[in-house]
């Protein structure tokens, strides 16, 4: 089967699940698992921040983030397609009675810096409190330029506001622009990061930042219910793919612009953009259901709407990719003879 759903599908290899297997553990809500220990001060070492913790998803770590820096009443500034505000069930509004402020995306997936002071609010109590920023990096596969990132967390500090990155997908901005991942997290004050992506593990993120901060989260994430016991057992699996697995994601680029390169071939496809591990493209109404069915046949998992996206990731090799072009051409051919 090769599935292009999303890279949340990668499945544990075997030395992978060897580690989780060897992996000494003890109740980490009393703090005694030693293997989340050694995890989360590798994660700290790596993204230079004081301190990290791990969760079972990137959307607890994210809600506890933002419920770390703001307080009921206080607002978050994100994009009208970040997973914090669109995809992650209004978490920060239901649970922490923190409002949202949506601003639309550039076409490079940054969010326009004169939107996001338009959209910071006065001192007045008229007003929601602005109390944070944040991003999201990737973005829609893209990886947001390192100069809007200095400016816009710049802008973000000037008005008092403290920046909050999801970095569900960082690791790929990392690989794509060689870039090491403490350089990527420094403008920000937390940074989420997940390792059930690319990174293939079966389970878990991880949230960076100050000592401070991090001790909140902490308390937010057993409020949560994210307070773990032997959670040795995911953080051996988060660890092993930090060591090994973090620059085997270049061959999931590669492949992605190879699978875009053979898609813009097919007249009847518009490649809308591809970017690191994501290939977007648009299908016409007609042919979506039945090209879904058709290559659901030949073992190939796609999601296809008028706007779609192509997810590759480590459980797709050289031969999937190719597999899945001539799926897709066949299927034109036959129908559009």
């Amino acid at each position: 089967m090769i599935d292009l759903r999303s890279d949340t599908v990668t499945r544990p290899g075997d030395a992978m699940r060897d580690a989780m297997h060897a992996a000494p553990v003890g109740d980490d809500v009393w703090g005694d698992d030693p293997t989340v220990a050694r995890f989360e001060a590798a994660v700290a070492e790596r993204t230079g921040k004081a301190a990290a913790l791990l969760f079972p998803s990137g959307t607890q770590s994210n809600l506890a983030a933002l419920l770390a820096h703001c307080q009921r009443g206080d607002e978050y500034i994100a994009g009208q397609q970040a997973h914090t505000y669109r995809y992650e069930g209004g978490g920060a509004a239901v649970l922490g009675g923190i409002q949202p402020q949506p601003i639309a995306h550039a076409e490079d997936g940054s969010l326009p810096l004169a939107a996001i002071a338009a959209a910071i609010k006065p001192d007045d109590f008229h007003f929601a409190r602005t109390r944070l920023l944040a991003l999201e990096n990737t973005i829609g596969g893209r990886v947001l330029d390192t100069g809007y990132v200095a400016a816009v967390t710049d802008l973000a500090r000037a008005h008092g506001l403290a920046t909050h990155l999801d970095g569900a997908r960082l690791f790929n901005a990392a690989v794509a622009t060689a870039t090491p991942l403490a350089e990527l997290c420094a403008p920000f004050d937390t940074v989420s990061l997940c390792f059930s992506k690319g990174l293939g593990a079966p389970v878990g993120s991880a949230l960076a930042g100050s000592r401070a901060l991090i001790d909140a989260a902490r308390r937010w994430r057993k409020v949560l219910g994210g307070g773990m016991r032997q959670s040795g057992i995911i953080a051996a699996a988060c660890h092993y793919a930090l060591e090994h697995q973090v620059a085997d994601l270049a061959c999931d680029h590669r492949r992605a612009a190879r699978l875009a390169e053979g898609l813009r071939a097919l007249p009847a496809l518009e490649v809308t953009y591809q970017a690191t591990n994501m290939v977007f493209l648009k299908v016409p109404e007609a042919h979506v259901a039945p090209l879904q069915a058709w290559l659901a046949e030949r073992d190939i998992l796609v999601e296809l709407l008028y706007a779609t996206r192509l997810v590759v990731h480590r459980d797709i090799d050289d031969d999937a990719i190719e597999r899945v072009l001539e799926a897709f051409t066949d299927y034109f051919t036959t129908r559009t003879a």
